[in-house]
């Protein structure tokens, strides 16, 4: 099948949302799986992005109870010790606009990317809206300092992670993560929120059946 035909499976994340780090595993298993059937896209949800108040004691607290919710129930690895520490302005927008850098070099780098900047903040405990930390994963990912320096402020860059929030926001997804089929036929939700890689993996196999049949 070539892929103008192949089926799409949009990915809505946003690279500091904990329920996507906890999928993290999930959505590598279902790129892997299905690498050959499907064309699968990232669209970077926007979380809070534009956030310039800095965290509260009882905001921070609401996200660590959701954090070890996430490790209770994934098993994701989370640094709790120090995590937002106080002064943490928790402005998603940074670690989106670095996704859409690595993009406009080497879109194969996408989900690499957007998994280093989980495994920073969720699991290193680095601060994933500094600019600083966020030049050191693009060099990892061979971005050289003079492409970092010359694209993340760019008014392209900024409007094209900007297009990614607009993106999510017409197709009314709310929530993290979330899970979208389209093929020539039809756009189908198949979830919103963390589902495990069963569940998940039936689905997309029930809709590959299903959209093969109509191509008969």
């Amino acid at each position: 099948m070539s892929d103008n035909n192949k089926p799409i499976l949009w990915y809505f994340a946003d690279p500091m949302c904990s329920w996507c780090w906890g999928f993290s595993p999930v959505i590598e298993q279902v790129r892997v799986q299905f690498a050959d059937q499907l064309k699968i896209a990232l669209n970077l949800g926007g979380l809070r992005p534009g956030t310039t108040h800095t965290i509260t004691q009882n905001e921070r607290d609401e996200i660590l109870h959701y954090w070890h919710a996430v490790q209770q129930m994934t098993g994701a690895e989370f640094k709790f010790e120090n995590a937002m520490p106080e002064g943490f302005i928790y402005d998603t927008e940074p670690a989106s606009r670095l996704v859409t850098l690595v993009a406009a070099i080497d879109p194969e780098l996408v989900f690499k990317c957007f998994h280093n900047i989980q495994a920073a903040f969720y699991r290193d405990g680095e601060d994933v809206t500094s600019k600083t930390t966020l030049k050191k994963i693009a060099g990892n990912l061979g971005v050289s300092e003079n492409q970092f320096n010359d694209l993340f402020d760019s008014a392209n860059i900024k409007q094209n992670t900007q297009q990614h929030f607009e993106g999510t926001y017409q197709a009314a997804i709310r929530g993290f993560p979330a899970i979208v089929w389209q093929d020539i036929n039809n756009t189908e939700k198949l979830c919103s929120g963390y589902v495990p890689f069963e569940k998940l993996s039936n689905q997309i196999e029930n809709k590959l059946k299903n959209s093969a049949k109509q191509r008969v």
